[in-house]
């Protein structure tokens, strides 16, 4: 009896160690891993400057847009420009007040600048200056000789465009000064009499006042004058001179 209860106590001491042992304190779990560090944010971009030189022009003048920007994966400029490198100018030319927009971009974002070019309309043309010549200038640079053929008075045919440029021409002379006068001067070739020259030279003149009196020249602003073969303008005694003194001159009243 004695021994079975030893034997029920080593049992009950037996199992309360095992017991004891099973229930022992178990370690803290392992503490949490940090959390991954944030990246920072991207900067937007920097414009330094946006400008336009001159901000002031006429229609159609050109402008000179300059600009420059930090950071920037992308740079565009509206109004027809489209995408621009960071640094540069550009030459436009509006026709009216208009407002240029730049945006630069990166992953941070965007910025923007802008700058207006106002146009002003061109100032009106300069009233035409006046004329440099005189009356006498015009006459003597502008009004031809009418020339003649042999022992003829009347205007020949091929002549016929230089009268009616002298027409023009004494027209505006007569419009730029009404009391100017102009002689018409008969001259001759060297053969024939002096009286018979003076004669033709005299005709000669009339046969071209005639003429410029129907194209409609005032008859009173023109005078008539022979000199017949006293005043050539070529001495030679050779046909081509004596065409060259067969003419009608124009030179001023007297």
């Amino acid at each position: 009896m004695t021994k079975r209860r030893a034997s029920l106590a080593a049992a009950t001491m037996l199992a309360l160690f095992t017991a004891a042992g099973c229930h022992k304190k178990a370690a803290p779990p392992p503490p949490p891993p940090a959390p991954p560090a944030t990246a920072p944010a991207a900067a937007k971009p920097t414009i330094s400057y946006f400008a336009a030189e001159p901000d002031s022009v006429n229609s159609g003048q050109p402008s000179q847009l300059r600009w420059s920007v930090n950071d920037a994966t992308s740079v565009e400029i509206d109004n027809g420009i489209g995408t621009v490198s960071p640094n540069g100018r550009r030459a436009v030319y509006p026709t009216a007040t208009t407002t240029y927009t730049l945006t630069a971009t990166n992953s941070g974002g965007s910025s923007t600048a802008a700058v207006t070019i106002t146009v002003t309309s061109a100032p009106p043309p300069a009233a035409p200056a006046a004329p440099t010549q005189s009356v006498a200038e015009i006459l003597a640079r502008q009004v031809q000789d009418l020339h003649f053929d042999y022992d003829k008075s009347d205007v020949r045919p091929e002549d016929q465009p230089i009268l009616q440029a002298d027409a023009t021409a004494l027209k505006t002379i007569f419009g730029m000064d009404a009391g100017f006068v102009v002689t018409i001067e008969g001259h001759c070739d060297e053969r024939g009499s002096a009286e018979y020259n003076l004669g033709l030279g005299d005709r000669r003149a009339s046969a071209v006042k005639d003429a410029l009196v129907q194209l409609g020249l005032p008859a009173d602003k023109l005078k008539t004058i022979s000199y017949g073969k006293e005043r050539p303008l070529c001495t030679d005694a050779a046909e081509e001179c004596y065409a060259r003194n067969r003419r009608a001159h124009f030179s001023t009243g007297q």
